[in-house]
């Protein structure tokens, strides 16, 4: 079984369900000796856990019977054993969720300099949490208070570790409300400080730092400590900015030169190209040369095999995630839209196989975005107006040397100089690359053994035919020959490792490659350079693994067991992506990507219908991650060999695959409509139920409302808890829309709880933000603020840019409701900034409204108009953004009102009133009604439209200043009578009174 005391006790049997232990005291019994799994524990402690200082007569007998009902309800799936002095269950402390937290946090601390590793661990740890701790054991308080210790410490070294992985901006509001709960905790500032600066916001980390100071000073009379001061001089003297680079792992040796050149060079030209053979060192000298600038992206092209795949590369580089709403926008479009306001320097690695389309999206990003310069590796140039090349050439005799010697000190402690190294440099052309793997060589050989070896194999090499490609008269022979010196086993396993894109894990490996124990061989080819591991997983050099795949026996099979092996790791995964344990297996796919992507492919040609099991498995993954982009044309090709009609039994796996090549773009394998067609088609007839249950979420994206497929929705759902609580979401929407406010309350509570069961924090967050909007309407803005603070920590784990900045823009609405105009602002910005990095248009126009309503209630009417014109400009033409639109003109009627132009505002409130007609909804309608009433007629029209507005709502609004102001206006000139009689008129004409005239 397994065990959860960090909340409300759980016990579940292995196969998930749930086992009930009893009442209050057979819970307290049971928390008592999970706390202390494996081991006994006394009689008098678990009396005293029972009964408190003044146990009952009996009480040992009282006990025993105690202990006995709780065996009956747990057997057969756990044991409780009598021991000579109390009791133990018997189940080991790692199914015990506060037992495995403190086991996952001690390990992360051990691998404190790795912090993926330790980030991803503490993840894992903090994600068994589901409430406080040890609520079933009321009298444990200083336990219960050392585990939220520790919770609060790990969750800052969580931090810790996101910043030291380039994490910034996306942790602020995280922090802050962890400050507002802990607000003498200096370390937290000091990360808030960290996170601000590293968002390019340092004027913020610096005002961080004076609140610390004075809340210090208030609360404890004292300085902040030399630390918190360290970190405040650094950042006033501009310290720390932030760089997306690969570490590297061995020092830079030579090209002070080129450094110095391309220094000069990036100062006046914006396009510069590294260009020389394989191996000769260009992308570790474009890694060197980047490090001089502040804000630098490195985006790796090697594993790409279609050029259209570029953008979706360097969004990833930049972390912009596409959101459910923006899954479909152009992909360069979203790019240029990233990065128009941008000082940044992007790196593009290895372009020579995609130089076509790397140069296109070169040229279109130094038209579009000036504050862009671009650094690229390729074996040829670009070729476009304006590239300046820069030529790397072997490297001279002298910096060769330096090279060697340091790489072999690196497997021979104490190498000194020696007379065959200037030989060994010249035999090998001065190629970095090369010379590498020759040094690793003196691990098992003496450098006069290594100089005779090359004399005999490079002699050929030297002269060899000057047609052939570079890559070919240099590398290829270092590769030959370093393949000599593997014995057979490890060559076998190399060919075998060539199936892997993006490296493998030791589990992969064992699969895939059919050898048993391979960890010593393994090992070898590490040592020997073929491979390097990092983080568990090991990676074969490109050119390496390209040459080892020319000699790969049946290579079919061996792609056969490759994804045969991912659809598995696919079909383990998908479940836990709808609970709380989807944050490791969200990281696990992720690191799979090209191994997942290479999997799909291969399918997609030798067996199409298991490519679409697997294109449904990820489906969701892409989501959440904002990946289903760059999967719209393997969407189409699979759906091409596929044909009009699903395989028997792939129904759910089709729909998916469906919607994967729905785009924006224009360029669909059918029409929209006739796609859309095909769906209705394969659902209308599929019994259910879904086992991809997450067909809902993607299938109501793309295809909008769709009421009448309601009954249809039902039969298909079935009885999973996540499924019941994603159609509570839905009936919460559906109700909202049709007016019915508490029956929308009630149904995004039921299914808040069913994702509180679940673990899910996508859907928890989709959840609490209505929830959030109702509290606020029904004017209890302080309930709402803890309800949008739950959600950001949920979107922030998950790091959702869409979701974040929706939950941003509401707890920014409530502040502006209650007077806090500048921590508004502050709110709006954010999401503004987190939409525009991440391109979505709708998302960057309601940050704009809500910077307009900010404006316009602090009395600038004209800024406001700024704001509302450019939010109304970014509005995309789609089913999903009627309501945003109509809530923009709304707020440039308000504001024509506000500036005394009555009947300007009236114009524009009848405008919004049309377009709300043609919404999903009845709250776009409800919005205008509001609005019309404050420049109507007459106080008896004005007091209809109120009611009006109420009934679509299905609630007053309370939370809202501007009705709330129309509200007091139109009752201080009606009497109470009168004003009621109005209201109730309006209530029963609902729609009808906002489109009268």
């Amino acid at each position: 079984m397994r065990f959860g005391i960090l909340g409300p006790l759980e016990a579940r049997t292995d196969d998930g369900a749930p086992v009930d232990p009893g009442g209050p005291r057979p819970r307290t019994l049971l928390t008592l000796l999970l706390l202390d799994a494996g081991r006994s524990v006394s009689t008098d402690r678990l009396i005293d856990g029972l009964y408190g200082a003044e146990p009952p007569a009996g009480a040992a007998n009282a006990l025993q019977s105690q202990i006995s009902r709780l065996r009956r309800r747990l057997a057969p799936h756990a044991e409780i054993e009598a021991t000579p002095t109390g009791y133990r269950i018997a189940t080991t402390p790692d199914t015990v969720d506060a037992l495995r937290f403190e086991q996952l946090v001690a390990q992360a601390r051990t691998v404190a300099g790795d912090h993926r590793q330790a980030a991803a661990q503490l993840r894992e740890a903090l994600a068994l949490w589901r409430g406080p701790a040890l609520p079933d054991l009321p009298d444990a308080h200083a336990e219960a208070a050392r585990l939220e210790e520790l919770r609060l410490a790990a969750v800052q070294d969580r931090i810790e570790a996101d910043l030291a992985l380039g994490g910034g901006p996306e942790l602020v509001p995280e922090l802050r409300v962890l400050l507002s709960a802990h607000p003498l905790s200096e370390r937290l500032y000091g990360q808030l400080m960290r996170a601000l600066h590293a968002g390019g916001r340092p004027a913020e980390a610096l005002t961080v730092y004076e609140d610390a100071r004075r809340t210090l000073a208030d609360e404890l009379g004292a300085d902040p400590s030399p630390e918190l001061s360290a970190l405040h001089l650094e950042l006033l003297r501009g310290g720390g900015p932030r760089r997306r680079l690969p570490v590297q792992l061995t020092r830079f040796v030579g090209r002070e030169g080129e450094l110095t050149r391309i220094a000069g060079l990036l100062a006046e030209a914006r396009l510069l190209t590294l260009t020389g053979p394989g191996g000769a060192g260009k992308t570790r000298l474009a890694i060197e040369a980047a490090h001089r600038h502040a804000d630098v992206c490195f985006v790796e092209l090697a594993p790409l095999t279609d050029g259209k795949q570029i953008p979706y590369a360097v969004l990833t580089a930049l972390g912009v995630r596409e959101g459910f709403r923006t899954a479909t926008a152009d992909s360069t479009d979203r790019l240029l839209a990233a990065l128009e306001d941008r000082e940044l320097l992007l790196v593009l690695d290895n372009c020579e196989h995609l130089v076509e389309e790397a140069a296109r999206i070169a040229a279109l990003l130094l038209g579009s975005c000036p504050g862009v310069r671009l650094l690229a590796t390729s074996r040829e140039s670009l070729g476009i107006t304006g590239e300046v090349l820069v030529p790397v050439p072997p490297l001279p005799p002298e910096p060769a040397v330096r090279l060697f010697t340091d790489r072999a000190r690196a497997v021979r402690p104490g190498f000194e100089a020696h007379t065959r190294v200037p030989g060994i440099c010249a035999a090998l052309d001065g190629l970095p690359l090369a010379i590498e793997l020759a040094a690793a060589r003196l691990r098992t050989l003496t450098p006069d053994e290594l100089a005779d070896r090359l004399d005999d194999r490079f002699r050929v090499l030297s002269r060899g035919d000057r047609s052939k490609a570079p890559r070919h008269r240099t590398l290829r022979a270092v590769v030959e020959w370093s393949w000599d010196l593997l014995d057979e086993e490890e060559r076998e396993l190399a060919r075998r490792l060539t199936v892997f894109s993006g490296g493998a894990t030791l589990q992969a490996v064992e699969a895939v490659c059919a050898l048993p124990y391979p960890e010593d061989v393994l090992a070898s080819l590490v040592e020997k350079s073929f491979l390097e591991v990092s983080e568990g997983r090991y990676r074969m050099l490109e050119t390496i693994r390209a040459f080892a795949a020319e000699d790969v026996p049946d290579p079919d099979h061996l792609k056969d067991a490759h994804a045969g092996y991912f659809l598995r790791l696919a079909e383990q995964a998908e479940p836990y992506l709808r609970s709380g344990g989807q944050l490791p297996w969200l990281d696990r796919l992720a690191a799979e990507r090209g191994n997942l992507d290479a999997a799909l492919r291969h399918l997609l040609r030798a067996d199409p219908a298991d490519a679409l099991r697997l294109m449904g498995l990820l489906s969701w993954f892409w989501r959440l991650r904002g990946l289903h982009g760059e999967q719209v044309p393997t969407a189409r090709e699979l759906l091409a060999a596929v044909g009009d009609a699903p395989p028997p039994g792939l129904e759910e796996e089709y729909v998916l695959c469906a919607i994967n090549a729905l785009s924006a773009d224009g360029d669909h394998p059918v029409g929209q409509d006739g796609l859309l067609a095909r769906v209705d088609a394969v659902l209308s007839t599929y019994e259910g139920p879904l086992r991809l249950p997450y067909v809902f979420v993607l299938w109501s994206v793309a295809a909008g409302p769709r009421p009448d497929a309601d009954d249809r929705t039902l039969a298909l759902a079935g009885d999973a808890p996540w499924v019941r609580a994603l159609l509570d979401v839905g009936l919460g929407f559906q109700e909202q829309f049709a007016g019915r406010a508490r029956e929308a309350e009630e149904g995004f509570a039921r299914a808040l709880a069913g994702f509180r069961t679940t673990g899910d924090r996508w859907g928890m967050a989709n959840c609490l933000d209505p929830l959030g909007m109702f509290a606020h309407a029904r004017g209890e803005s302080g309930r709402a603020l803890e309800l949008f603070d739950e959600g950001l920590a949920c979107v922030r784990e998950l790091a959702a840019p869409e979701e974040t900045a929706d939950l941003l823009r509401g707890r920014g609405t409530v502040l502006l409701h209650q007077g806090d105009a500048s921590g508004a602002a502050a709110h709006f910005e954010q999401a503004l900034t987190l939409a525009r990095a991440a391109g979505l248009p709708d998302k960057v126009a309601s940050a704009r409204r809500g910077l307009g309503d900010t404006a316009r209630l602090s009395g600038d009417t004209a800024r406001a108009r700024v704001h509302y014109e450019n939010a109304l400009a970014e509005c995309a033409a789609n089913w999903f953004s009627v309501g945003e639109t109509v809530r923009i003109i709304v707020g440039l009627g308000r504001t024509a009102a506000a500036e005394g132009r009555t009947g300007q505002a009236g114009d524009w409130f009848r405008q919004a009133a049309e377009l709300a007609a043609e919404g999903p909804g009845d709250l776009e309608l409800a919005d205008s009604a509001e609005a019309l009433a404050s420049v109507a007629e007459s106080p008896e029209r004005a007091a209809v439209l109120l009611g009006a507005a109420a009934a679509l709502r299905g609630m007053r609004n309370m939370g809202d200043p501007d009705v709330v102001r129309t509200e007091q206006d139109v009752r201080a000139k009606l009497s109470p009578e009168a004003y009621d009689q109005a209201f109730e008129q309006g209530r029963r004409l609902r729609s009808a009174a906002v489109s009268e005239r």
